[in-house]
């Protein structure tokens, strides 16, 4: 099974992500602070991370940056999910370490295929 975890404090992000990925293959969990998203990672370890940048507490760059520099946690990828869409702000979110930007509001057919590209045969939105 895959399992993502979605990081963000805006509960209807969380629901659509949610509704969109999460069936029999894909599980989802959830956190709305980079904390709490730090302790998640390394206990679950999840296959993908899709992380705001605008987070209460602990940035979504800065939770990026250590999840990368975690060794066990290193080549896990993390897409930044984010309202953030300037030039600047996708730079940045790919020199913290991120593998893709995508930013809201976003389509959910985008994300399926986000997902299907960073883990591939993960295939949320085909039949068994």
């Amino acid at each position: 099974m895959t399992t993502v975890m979605i990081v963000d404090d805006e509960p209807s992000i969380v629901q659509l992500v949610r509704i969109t990925l999460e069936d029999s293959r894909v599980h989802v969990i959830e956190a709305s602070d980079g904390a709490t998203a730090l302790a998640q990672a390394v206990a679950v370890r999840p296959n993908l991370i899709l992380l705001d940048v605008d987070l209460p507490d602990v940035s979504g760059l800065d939770v990026c940056r250590r999840l990368k520099a975690h060794e066990p946690l290193a080549g896990t990828k993390i897409v930044m999910l984010t309202a953030a869409a300037q030039q600047d702000d996708v730079a940045r979110g790919l020199a913290a370490g991120a593998d893709l930007y995508l930013t809201k509001p976003f389509s959910p057919v985008r994300l399926l295929a986000l997902v299907e590209q960073l883990i591939p045969g993960t295939s949320p939105w085909r039949p068994e």
